[in-house]
């Protein structure tokens, strides 16, 4: 198994890649395989979570670039801002995982959530995407 703890630099080209769906990518202590089969162990600073293009490199110098896996979620699309700004409200106030898009929102597949955003007028359809959700405000100043 190779351990990786740390951020390589960006410019850094990677050895191999590995997919993974945003709960993984809040781990900090993670046994998993690359996309090739590698075993590597994330052994990571605890409170980050591991966003698309980032490589991870350890004491073998082995670098892997974190790369999205599709997951099942609830997918809401609307022109109308009112709406748009009405489910962001009610969804942030459940404290949602939610990634914002021009127009669309996507979170975890939950039906309770969907029923409210229904209940709003909303259609609310269920894919398989990458999930990458906002960070928060406070991502950077160890909150």
């Amino acid at each position: 198994m190779l351990k990786l703890t740390e951020l390589a630099p960006p410019e850094t080209t990677p050895d191999d890649v590995v997919t993974l769906p945003y709960e993984a990518r809040q781990k900090s202590r993670l046994l998993v395989n690359t996309d090739s089969g590698t075993e590597i162990g994330l052994f990571l600073p605890r409170g980050q979570v591991l966003r698309k293009g980032l490589i991870l490199t350890g004491p073998d110098h082995y670098r892997v670039r974190v790369d999205v896996a599709p997951e099942p979620l609830s997918v809401v699309r609307t022109d109308d801002a009112l709406q748009f700004a009405r489910a962001c409200y009610h969804l942030g106030n459940r404290h949602v995982a939610l990634q914002i898009r021009p127009g669309e929102l996507r979170f975890p597949a939950d039906h309770v959530l969907d029923h409210m955003l229904e209940g709003l007028g909303l259609t609310v359809t269920h894919e398989e995407l990458p999930f990458e959700p906002e960070q928060g405000a406070y991502h950077g100043d160890g909150h």
